[in-house]
């Protein structure tokens, strides 16, 4: 904390726990850098081949696919039940390009180019990594979409666990709208361990945008406002996902 940070001002230490251990991987690529467009038409490609497959392989549909703007910056905050849920939620959003967070160590030899081109952003698992929270904002602040998953990496089970404040910190530096999703069915489809996706009805129900809640006198949105946006945030994920759940056919 710097001698001109209040206390109460919202800070990366209240984020997500953006971790796992190992060493930081160099990536060859700037993560802000604006896209090519190669990487854009790419991108388009591989969503619609995403979005074929996911409809016809396990059916379902999106619950309140208005509610997603179709320009402008926002975060897509989804539940997080199955490796499925990265390519479930492209339907969210069709052929507009999403960035979101991934693992560096994934960024390996032609793969690293792949992921870069998709709009993924490198996060160093292991300790805080504020590099990628900055990234985070830089995304936003360039018009950008972004996923986050507020539980952090993969939980399972019917309720949604602890969120950590990641997803609120990042909207109190930016201003832009949160979206929650809810996820049902796709870690019947996908559990931990698997590596053949099977023939389940998975759905998503989209939810209102919450928006930025409002800053102080100075102009700043302080910490206790971050932790009750958490707060709300997990309250209308849990609804939505009981939600998305039935529609899939599956028992809470």
């Amino acid at each position: 904390m710097t001698a001109q940070q209040p206390e109460d001002e919202a800070k990366p230490e209240d984020e997500a726990k953006l971790t796992t251990a190992g060493k930081r991987v160099v990536i060859d690529a700037d993560p802000l850098a604006p896209p090519s467009r190669f990487q854009l038409r790419f991108y388009a490609v591989i969503a619609t081949l995403v979005m074929g497959f996911t409809r016809a392989w396990f059916g379902g549909r999106v619950e309140g696919i208005e509610l997603i703007p179709t320009e402008g910056p926002y975060i897509l905050a989804p539940i997080h039940r199955s490796n499925l849920d990265f390519a479930l939620v492209v339907r969210c959003a069709g052929t507009r390009r999403m960035r979101y967070l991934a693992k560096d160590t994934i960024w390996k030899g032609y793969w690293g180019k792949i992921w870069t081109a998709l709009g993924a952003i490198p996060v160093h698992r292991g300790s805080p990594d504020r590099d990628a929270l900055k990234t985070c904002i830089g995304v936003l602040e360039r018009g950008e979409p972004l996923v986050m998953f507020p539980e952090g990496t993969r939980q399972s089970g019917p309720r949604v666990e602890d969120l950590f404040d990641g997803v609120a910190y990042v909207q109190s530096k930016t201003g832009v709208p949160i979206i929650p999703v809810g996820i049902g069915g796709s870690e019947a489809a996908m559990p931990k361990g698997s590596k053949v996706p099977k023939r389940r009805k998975v759905s998503l129900v989209v939810g209102p945008a919450l928006p930025a809640p409002d800053k102080t006198a100075a102009g700043r949105i302080d910490r206790a406002a971050v932790k009750d946006r958490t707060i709300e945030l997990h309250r209308v994920l849990q609804e939505l996902f009981d939600s998305a759940q039935r529609a899939a056919g599956t028992p809470n």
